[in-house]
């Protein structure tokens, strides 16, 4: 994708606009172009077309619960969805484990940004062979899928989230591009001591992974 394009779209997201809000793509279109007005017309009407292409496709993925981040109940619906995905990551989780919650504030701001990948969750409690088939012993798990084989996994905040409840969304999303679940880098926050949850990204807190045995 153009870079000019790339971060017109992302920028967009980040001011919490969606793909289908009420001439929404005729405003982002007049704006991109009075923005080329020093660009040759070739290279112009080629971004144009190209961010006309990404917001159809944006409307069609969301269309099919892409773009948000969503809870399933059934193991046969994680299964399913899994299997007919390209790009596909589910959560873990259990309702009573802090953890658990702060993940699922950063895969709410990713699913929105990552819309090629189906981002959803399952309590535990309603996948008790997934979770032996899977030996999911840890929460906070993240199992991601690529063309319904599973390619990866975080456990509780380990590796680039540096084992803190203050990770940024950035390390989150640099840790999935890794695995290839992602495509490319969408977030744009300062990665530098940004406090959330009340701490710096640099503090480190003790491990306590809730445990899943």
């Amino acid at each position: 994708m153009d870079e000019r394009v790339a971060n017109f779209l992302d920028t967009r997201t980040d001011k919490g606009k969606k793909a289908d809000d009420s001439d929404d793509e005729d405003a982002l279109l007049d704006e991109l172009e009075r923005e080329e007005d020093d660009v040759l017309d070739g290279l112009r009407e080629r971004r144009m077309q190209q961010l006309h292409e990404e917001l159809s496709r944006e409307r069609k993925m969301k269309a099919e619960n892409q773009g948000v981040y969503f809870e399933t109940t059934t193991e046969k619906e994680v299964m399913d969805l899994t299997t007919s995905r390209k790009y596909s990551l589910v959560h873990f989780f259990h309702p009573d484990f802090r953890r658990c919650k702060i993940m699922d504030t950063h895969l709410e701001i990713l699913a929105r940004k990552h819309f090629d990948t189906m981002i959803t969750k399952i309590n535990v409690e309603n996948a008790p062979f997934l979770i032996e088939k899977l030996k999911v012993q840890v929460l906070p798990c993240l199992i991601a899928w690529v063309d319904g084989k599973s390619v990866d996994r975080v456990v509780g905040f380990e590796g680039e989230l540096g084992n803190t409840d203050s990770f940024q969304t950035a390390a989150l999303e640099t840790r999935l591009l890794r695995s290839g679940v992602f495509q490319r880098t969408k977030t744009t926050e300062n990665t530098k001591n940004k406090s959330i949850f009340g701490a710096t990204a640099t503090q480190k807190v003790d491990d306590d992974d809730d445990d899943w045995d």
